[in-house]
């Protein structure tokens, strides 16, 4: 390794770095051809605002089923955990009860290594890194009265549409994958990044990430239709959240998550949640009990219709004009317009945009000239060779009727005094 006074003299005003050995840039900056990063500046926040389906003062409100659901989620958890302790107490021990005596120590395990695995793997967003996403983080955290901004974190995605929200002590964080922010660059859709991001700092601020509130629904991810209700309670609470601090980027959220980051502008939002009513059987209620988080449908429904809160065990209806039999079917709707065309770089180009003059493949014969036909006294059209017997026009697998003679190599190769055998044309085989 060279020492400093190794390095070539080189004058200050070219910007020499000797980690690099190059010239004309500054490592702080970035290499030639890197745009530097928008300054930051601590946002103000925003006004509130009296949204439909949302809280007084303008603040997001809680699902109506959260707080029933969390009272008896926790009340079965704490006389379970007792009853456990009980008869661990009285001698009766087995891997299920130790499993929930110890579930507060596995809790506060899986909670501090999950908060590790950010601060030691993902990038965190500062003024610096990923300052749009960090003036998002601060501007939810402002709108939703939080002391504390949360950490946040970008972790890579590997192609996952996903974010999740948790803390360890008295920290809290977001996370959010790397391909949002493919989906959320100036370019793209921020309104919808700028959702997500409320919809987990909403998380934070309605307490759901707590230690305590964790562990009062220990009991509940056993219970699948219980432990579930009262997750998509939640997410339906912060949902209000993301709605709450950007109700233009809920669409946007919508497509993502039902198609992807490439195929999200295809998606028609409209049409996704007007599908809520109308799919209708025991299946689609047994699939919504199960799920953790409400389906696409039923939820792209209650960020559309803010009058009331999202559905979580009956599927939405549709609203009847006043006066009106209820019995009565629906009168038929306005013909919804047509598609609209597709944009001008997708549509074909007319032939005479394509550059004038022979193309490359125009060039000699014509790709599908025909093959020349056989010859039966010419041998194969392909060429001839002492290899090559004459072109018999038999069938494959049908030999002539007389064959021309071949040469026999000897049984022993050594008889004629090579000992390495008769030398081989490669084209014999």
């Amino acid at each position: 390794m060279q020492s400093d006074d190794q390095w070539p003299n080189q004058p200050a005003t070219q910007g020499w770095n000797p980690a690099t050995g190059m010239t004309g840039w500054d490592p702080k900056t970035g290499p030639p051809g890197w745009t530097r990063q928008q300054p930051f500046t601590p946002p103000a926040i925003p006004p509130h605002d009296r949204t439909r389906g949302l809280g007084p003062w303008g603040m997001p409100a809680r699902h109506s089923w959260e707080n029933p659901l969390l009272a008896v989620v926790v009340a079965l958890t704490v006389i379970g955990y007792a009853v456990s302790l009980l008869v661990t107490l009285l001698g009766v021990v087995n891997s299920y009860l130790m499993l929930v005596v110890l579930a507060p120590l596995v809790l506060w395990f899986g909670r501090g290594t999950t908060y590790s695995a950010q601060r030691l793997n993902a990038v965190k967003m500062s003024p610096t890194q990923f300052p749009e996403g960090y003036r998002m983080v601060v501007e939810a955290a402002g709108r939703f009265g939080m002391a504390k901004v949360p950490d946040a974190y970008v972790v890579l995605g590997n192609g996952q549409i996903n974010a999740f929200a948790s803390g360890h002590g008295f920290r809290r964080f977001v996370a959010i994958h790397s391909d949002l922010f493919e989906v959320g660059g100036a370019a793209r859709d921020p309104d919808a990044l700028a959702f997500i991001i409320g919809h987990e700092v909403g998380h934070i601020a309605a307490g759901h990430v707590s230690y305590w509130r964790q562990f009062g629904m220990t009991l509940g991810n056993v219970i699948p239709l219980l432990g579930n209700s009262l997750s998509r309670a939640q997410e339906y609470t912060a949902d209000n959240h993301g709605f709450c601090f950007r109700s233009g980027g809920a669409p946007g959220a919508m497509q993502v998550l039902a198609a992807g980051k490439y195929l999200n502008a295809l998606v028609g939002v409209d049409e996704l949640a007007d599908r809520a009513p109308q799919e209708k059987g025991f299946f689609i209620w047994v699939v919504n009990a199960m799920s953790s988080h409400p389906v696409m449908t039923w939820r792209t429904w209650a960020l559309r219709d803010r009058s009331r809160h999202g559905r979580l065990f009956l599927r939405p209806s549709m609203p009847r004009p006043s006066g009106q039999n209820p019995a009565a079917p629906y009168p038929p709707g306005p013909v919804p317009p047509p598609y609209p065309q597709l944009p001008q770089q997708y549509s074909p180009q007319p032939p005479q945009q394509y550059p004038q003059g022979p193309l490359p493949y125009q060039q000699g014969p014509p790709p599908y000239q025909q093959a020349p036909q056989p010859n039966p006294q010419a041998g194969s059209p392909y060429g001839s060779g002492r290899h090559n017997p004459p072109y018999t026009g038999l069938p494959m697998g049908v030999a002539p009727a007389t064959d021309p003679p071949r040469a026999v190599p000897p049984a022993n190769p050594a008889a004629n005094g090579d000992a390495t055998g008769p030398e081989q044309d490669p084209g014999s085989h």
